[in-house]
């Protein structure tokens, strides 16, 4: 029986999810799959559309065997990181393939780069000197790698970072890669198949959903409040001491998000005063999320990843996870800092979402799919 894991968002569970799993399904009809998944903030600071939960229930119920979490203080940050972490959870669970998205569908040319960035001592100055020069990442990627092929699509992005981590973490992983059916930025297309970006910005107009999702998701969807979650940000920004202390908020950042936040209605509003080149919307999206939940530099730094939460299961995948459960090095520490910062991610997001989201994270009982 072939182990394959998977890394998603979720946000929301789509007919891409459904059509990129089913596709293993087919490569593999004995598989087991092992899905990591974010919870309730994104790897670009977003909020999630579904809670945990629900992506839990909702992916046993499109072939996933086994569920697992990835933490707050991983998924909120960049792709490196997140990529490593979401590996070493899928490691610990023994898989024996990694299997993700990807635009460019070229295995080749994501090794060749993730290649490079691991080998080549000179690549990151190279990309610091684009940086300084006032390009984007992917730009300033790109023109270090000296390559022409586009690298700059977000699933090629990650799966660069996935095929680094497993390079670092344990080489006997394969991996390989199914077309991604739809363009990121697709806000516009109306197939059956449209991003996560698409169905939200549809589901915030208050335009129907229903043919991009699948039947168990569509009463899953939420709204997120959005005055309620400036609110809490902005009462954190104004009153809190030394906003440096906190993950991401460098260079004296922090100086220009206060001279910022009174004259701003909306976090929208916020984020266009004061992103910068450097300082791009996704990196100030999680850097205000890490403010709101109160992720500090101190704690990101002296903590790794050491406990392991499995999320859900069915038959299949608790009888895998009895059979492997002696061998694995993390299980679910409550005295852990990263266990505690996931517990209040689960508040603020039941605080902006109504969703009683703390009650599932505290509770720690799987669920079990029959």
């Amino acid at each position: 029986m072939e182990i394959i894991g998977i890394i998603c968002e979720f946000n929301p569970l789509h007919n891409g999810h459904v059509y990129f799993i089913d596709k293993i399904k087919e490569l593999y009809p004995d598989s087991l799959i092992v899905c990591v998944v974010n919870g309730y903030f994104m790897e670009r600071g977003e909020i999630s559309v579904m809670s945990k939960e629900d992506k839990t229930r909702c992916a046993l119920n499109h072939n996933v065997d086994i569920v697992i979490e990835l933490p707050f203080v991983y998924g909120t940050q960049a792709a490196d990181i997140f990529a490593y972490n979401s590996v070493k959870l899928l490691n610990e669970m023994r898989v024996d393939r990694i299997i993700f998205g990807s635009e460019s569908n070229s295995i080749q040319l994501l090794e060749r780069v993730a290649n490079i960035q691991l080998e080549d001592s000179t690549y990151i100055d190279r990309v610091k000197e684009y940086l300084a020069e006032g390009v984007n990442y992917p730009t300033a990627m790109a023109k270090a790698l000296d390559i022409k092929e586009d690298i700059s699509n977000p699933n090629d992005l990650l799966g660069i970072s996935y095929i680094k981590a497993i390079k670092q973490i344990n080489k006997r992983i394969k991996y390989e890669t199914i077309k991604r059916t739809n363009d990121y930025h697709d806000v516009d297309i109306d197939d059956n198949i449209v991003s996560g970006s698409n169905i939200r910005v549809r589901f915030s107009n208050d335009q129907e959903i229903d043919k991009y999702v699948p039947e168990d998701v569509k009463d899953k969807i939420i709204k997120i409040n959005d005055d309620k979650l400036f609110t809490l940000l902005k009462f954190k920004l104004l009153t809190d001491k030394d906003l440096s202390i906190y993950l991401d908020v460098d260079e004296g950042i922090e100086y220009r998000i206060i001279r910022n936040i009174n004259e701003a209605r909306t976090l929208e509003e916020l984020i266009e005063c004061v992103k910068t080149k450097r300082y791009t919307y996704n990196k100030l999206n999680r850097m205000l999320i890490h403010i709101l939940i109160g992720l500090t530099k101190e704690d990101n730094d002296s903590n790794e990843l050491d406990y392991i939460k499995i999320l859900g299961f069915n038959t299949k995948g608790q009888e895998y996870l009895n059979r492997i459960k002696k061998g694995m090095t993390l299980s679910l520490d409550k005295d852990s800092i990263i266990y505690k910062y996931e517990l209040i991610a689960a508040n603020i997001y039941k605080q902006i979402t109504g969703i009683d989201s703390y009650s599932f994270d505290s509770s720690n009982k799987p669920i079990l799919k029959d």
